[in-house]
């Protein structure tokens, strides 16, 4: 079985490493002195704080576990080869609803890196999917959960 690959942008990998840093050095650590503390305590059984600090020691090694498997099948997206002003992974795009003209930013990520409040969405949203291979000037159907949407694309990047 072939593990899944993660397409990525440099910026996406180093917050990745970083996160991971920080999980590894610091919070392991404090995670494990609350746990000592916690036991101080007395009565496992019952003791809130004990069993919060394991749920959170629980939380930051799958999180490890979990970026680590990210990085190592990390796959840098390169844009060397895309036409100049077509979507595609790593590019960000300027589209606005019609008939409205409402304005939308997004740059199109793999789903490793993608935060939709930064603007940062994943290549398998149905917005991305919708956008990808298309270039400026071009009218799309975009079909979300909350309905159809048709967009003008007005700049890619």
């Amino acid at each position: 079985m072939t593990e899944k690959v993660f397409p990525m942008t440099v910026e996406g990998k180093e917050k990745l490493e970083n996160e991971l840093k920080e999980l590894k050095t610091v919070k392991r650590k404090e995670v494990v002195e609350r746990i000592k503390i916690a036991r101080g305590f007395g009565d496992l059984s019952e003791n809130s704080e004990y069993e919060s600090a394991k749920d959170e020691q629980a939380f930051i090694e799958g999180r490890i576990h979990t970026i680590e498997n990210m990085l190592q099948n990390a796959q840098i997206i390169d844009n060397s080869n895309s036409k100049e002003g077509e979507v595609s992974l790593g590019r960000s795009v300027i589209f606005k609803e019609l008939p409205d003209g409402i304005e939308e930013e997004y740059t199109i990520v793999g789903k490793a890196e993608a935060d939709p409040f930064s603007g940062k969405i994943s290549n398998e949203s149905p917005i991305a999917q919708a956008l990808i291979g298309k270039t400026v000037g071009d009218t799309v159907q975009i079909n979300t959960p909350g309905g159809t949407m048709e967009v003008e694309i007005t700049k890619v990047y």
